[in-house]
């Protein structure tokens, strides 16, 4: 089961009790800010892609961001292509619905996007369509071993910073 691995991955940290499993969905971004009382935007969405060979890597960036194929292209130097659900559980080990940069199947280059450094704090998945948890921008760069920030999204409002309201998370 994928959320045993991400579990399993935030074990190193002592941090696999952080992981928060929900009654309901949390597969979309929608679903995922409604569930927890957060703003759409403060959902950390990770977008897997593919190279110009067989290599898949993963763009982390918040709820609110669409990846912009001109950025894409420059940062990257490959036109922005995303894999398909099948591609996905097999290079990430999760689900669509459930893909983060934790406990992954293979070993992928993982990229953070600017837009998600406006938050204190961000709630990726955890490799299940009803999991997420907390983490700070600092905490998802170290905990998916990022290779590095990129900009590489639009439509994002740079001024909005959100904290969470604490009485509305639910597990």
């Amino acid at each position: 089961m994928s959320i045993e691995s991400v579990k399993a991955h935030f074990k190193k940290w002592d941090r696999e009790k952080d992981v928060m499993e929900f009654d309901s969905l949390s597969a979309t971004v929608n679903q995922a800010a409604e569930t927890i009382g957060v703003s759409p935007a403060q959902i950390a969405k990770t977008l897997s892609f593919r190279d110009d060979g067989d290599q898949a890597i993963l763009v982390v960036a918040a709820g609110d961001a669409k990846i912009d194929n001109k950025k894409f292209r420059n940062a990257f130097g490959f036109k922005a292509r995303m894999l398909s659900a099948e591609e996905v559980l097999e290079q990430t080990g999760h689900a669509v619905g459930g893909v983060c940069p934790f406990g992954l199947t293979n070993d992928l280059d993982v990229f953070l996007d600017e837009s998600m450094r406006r938050f204190e704090t961000l709630f990726p998945a955890c490799g299940s369509s009803n999991s997420a948890i907390e983490l700070t921008p600092d905490e998802i760069e170290t905990y998916s071993d990022a290779k590095g920030w990129v900009d590489v999204c639009k439509e994002w409002e740079d001024e909005l910073i959100i904290e969470r309201p604490l009485e509305k998370i639910t597990k």
